[in-house]
């Protein structure tokens, strides 16, 4: 055989198998797209928020230290229960002891010699008066100037006196600052319930924070008979969130089970705000504390556990429920009621050309795929809240539809007239 009837052989076998694969790619488009086939039913539908965060008890109170001094006597461990006004532990009171008895007295030595002017002062005040009468009686028996002199004396007497007076209630408010500061080495419980924390140890000294210098937080008192889930939501998800809205709690520490709770708090500014990240070069996430008060805590729960909350924002009884995945969007110019798109021009005219305004004129129009007799229809339709797997529908398709439910992105390139038929591997039947 020549070089050229190799030639003309190899080509007849190309042409031959393009027009096979051109024939098998012809009657595939003829048969339509491979896809799932849903049926439009009724069902309820609950929206949720998903956000996580941790666990913290309802009051929590951080006891310091209002005084530096060595731990003496450390009455109580984590985790112990105590009551309100217990001892919890005292410091090393040598000090303020000291610091007592010195201020106890100095006051008394103020108020001795208050009581040594109170009797120069009646003293005088005898003398001036004895002066005064004979000055009276006969005034060639005193001299003028002897009576002013006693005056003076009397006057003297009682500002020294009243000095004095000061100087004793000076001296009671250092004893009952000392007295104060001795009553702090005694440590109380403030309230009632567990301690999750304890920071120090017998022996260790105790600092006074200032402003450059944090004090020593001695110890972490925690109410949990009311306890909160601390989680943070992001921005997205903040407007669709109400107090009052219930949860279902979720806690690692306690798998396989779930908890109930309220919505109590909601932040009204973010976590960490913008202008803290401005010159980190990085978008920070904008997220918002939302409280969550649980309804009935487990026992052994503990501040700080890892919980995840699914906030019930609106919930929605017996309602047309399409999946996920089957709602798709269409340009408004390809959508069937294109003619109800709004215009790019206002009522006077003026042509919208940037802003919000103008990219409302070209939102895209939700809709879904309905099948009838092998081929598809884009229905647009008006979507309400968002369950885990479905949309609510609230107009433009009915109940018992059947509609393309993927895959998403045969779904994409649909088009209105689009000869459609059932995957394989699914047959006709729902896909659900």
């Amino acid at each position: 055989m020549s070089r050229t009837q190799q030639v003309l052989i190899g080509l007849a076998i190309v042409a031959v198998l393009g027009a096979a694969t051109t024939l098998t790619v012809t009657r595939r488009r003829d048969r339509g797209a491979a896809v799932r086939f849903d049926v439009i039913e009724r069902m309820d539908l609950v929206e949720t928020v998903t956000a996580s965060g941790n666990i913290r008890a309802g009051r929590v109170v951080q006891v310091s230290s209002d005084v530096s001094a060595r731990v003496a006597e450390l009455l109580v461990d984590e985790g112990d229960d105590v009551t309100e006004g217990q001892v919890m532990l005292r410091l090393d009171p040598t000090q303020f002891d000291a610091t007592v008895s010195r201020t106890r007295a100095a006051l008394n030595q103020a108020k001795a010699e208050a009581g040594q002017q109170e009797v120069s002062l009646e003293r005088a005040t005898r003398d001036w008066e004895r002066l005064r009468g004979l000055f009276e009686r006969d005034s060639l028996l005193v001299k003028r100037q002897q009576l002013d002199d006693a005056k003076t004396d009397v006057d003297l007497a009682s500002g020294r006196m009243e000095s004095l007076e000061f100087g004793v209630a000076q001296a009671e408010a250092s004893l009952a600052e000392a007295t104060e500061r001795l009553s702090k080495t005694v440590f109380r419980a403030p309230i009632s319930g567990k301690i999750t924390r304890l920071n120090i140890e017998a022996g260790e000294t105790v600092i006074v924070g200032t402003m450059n210098n944090a004090g020593t937080v001695v110890l972490t008192i925690s109410e949990l008979s009311r306890v909160e889930a601390i989680l943070e939501v992001d921005e997205t998800d903040i407007p669709y969130i109400s107090l009052g809205d219930s949860t279902i709690l979720e806690l690692d520490a306690f798998p396989d089970r779930q908890f109930s709770g309220v919505v109590t708090e909601i932040g009204n500014s973010a976590i960490r705000p913008p202008a803290s990240t401005a010159g980190s070069g990085q978008t920070a996430a904008i997220d918002f504390e939302v409280v969550i008060t649980m309804d009935d805590p487990p026992v052994g729960v503990r501040p700080d556990l890892s919980a995840t909350a699914d906030i019930i924002t609106a919930a929605s009884e017996d309602a047309l429920a399409v999946p996920i995945i089957a709602l798709t969007v269409r340009p408004p110019d390809e959508a069937d009621e294109d003619q109800d798109a709004p215009s790019p021009e206002d009522e006077n005219g003026v042509e919208r050309s940037r802003g919000p305004v103008s990219r409302a004129a070209d939102t895209d129009v939700e809709g879904v795929f309905i099948v009838v007799d092998g081929h598809v229809t884009f229905a647009p339709v008006e979507v309400g809240i968002t369950g885990q797997e479905h949309f609510e529908i609230l107009s433009g398709v009915n109940a018992g539809d059947s509609i393309v439910a993927g895959p998403y992105q045969q779904i994409r390139n649909l088009n209105d007239g689009d000869p459609v038929r059932a995957q394989e591997n699914e047959g006709t039947g729902s896909s659900r």
